[in-house]
């Protein structure tokens, strides 16, 4: 992430200053040592790519060779009350941004820990005094502050993200995938089938009469048998299918892996689901239907777009049968 190569160098590049300008780096040129380590680890960490797809195991430990690096430095600096303490604020806001609240609060009480390590170590301070408590707590509660604040702040930013993919790859009134992402989903299972012979079936689902329910009731109630119809499509197929809504009156069905005979059955409890649901409108309760076309790979086509033009065809078809006079609707 080019966000913590930035807050590494930020902190190098102040501790070597600092280092620098105090005249520390000549009264202790073992002051050096934290220095050149530091850098090193970071090159060599960045150079040869450690843990490829795992990272938070890589920001762990950057975080965490941050807060060393950092104590090691206010080591040669006057130790707890050195200039460079705040340095520890950089290694808290990253772990808060990208670790979660557990690991920074984890952070903060070790920082406060070796703030305790480094004061023991200073003649002149008594840890168990009330001015070294005072110093303590003024020093510490800020990082608190800091944690908490940039934790939530990260959790609402995590959270309104999710939301606009989500809002991105769902159709507001049904929640299922959009015509865009469903026809992606579409496209990786067509190409992974082509590799390794697979098969799927693509259901296609049209609401029947959607328009009468427009004029008589209104669209709101149109927008109810949307939304039913959405639901039933849900219940009726298994978790690693994928429905999506094409617009309109329009679904369309994924079903990976699926047999004809698989396809047909799901057809039929879909059908059945639909039926079997009702809409009160008005004090009127109102019976949809569906008209369904299916398609098998390769049984149909072998090509995407022979595909959905086969599928189309079959509820054209489907439609003209169940608006023939005596047609059954319930199946």
């Amino acid at each position: 992430m080019r966000s913590t190569q930035s807050i590494e160098i930020l902190c190098l590049v102040l501790a070597a200053l600092v280092l620098v300008w105090s005249g520390t780096l000549v009264a202790q040129p073992w002051a050096v040592a934290p220095l050149l380590a530091f850098a090193a680890a970071i090159a060599t960490f960045r150079a040869r790519r450690f843990f490829p797809g795992r990272t938070r195991t890589r920001l762990l430990i950057e975080s965490w060779s941050m807060v060393a690096f950092i104590t090691a430095v206010l080591w040669f600096t006057n130790k707890s009350s050195s200039p460079l303490f705040n340095l520890y604020l950089l290694p808290i806001i990253l772990s808060a941004l990208t670790l979660g609240r557990l690991v920074t609060l984890l952070q903060v009480g070790v920082i406060a820990l070796c703030h305790l390590g480094l004061a023991s170590a200073s003649p002149q301070i008594d840890v168990l005094s009330l001015a070294y408590a005072s110093q303590v707590v003024g020093q510490i509660a800020p990082f608190l502050l800091v944690a908490f604040l940039t934790t939530t702040l990260s959790a609402d930013i995590t959270e309104a993200r999710e939301r606009i993919e989500n809002l991105a790859q769902t159709d507001s009134l049904t929640g299922l995938y959009n015509p865009r992402t469903f026809n992606q989903i579409w496209q990786r299972e067509h190409a992974s089938c082509e590799g390794d012979r697979g098969t799927y079936a693509l259901l296609m689902v049209d609401i029947d009469r959607l328009k009468d329910i427009n004029e008589t009731f209104g669209h709101e109630a149109g927008n109810s048998a949307i939304t039913l119809v959405a639901q039933c499509l849900q219940r009726s197929i298994r978790a690693s299918d994928t429905a999506g809504r094409f617009g309109g009156d329009e679904f369309a069905v994924l079903l990976p892996g699926a047999t004809p005979e698989i396809a047909e059955s799901v057809v039929k409890r879909v059908r059945h689901n639909v039926y079997k649901t009702t809409l009160d409108l008005r004090s009127r309760m109102i019976r949809c239907t569906v008209s369904v076309g299916v398609v098998c790979y390769p049984k149909d086509g072998r090509d995407v777009r022979e595909l959905m033009s086969a599928v189309e065809h079959k509820v054209y078809r489907d439609k003209e049968l169940r608006r023939a006079p005596g047609a059954e609707t319930s199946a």
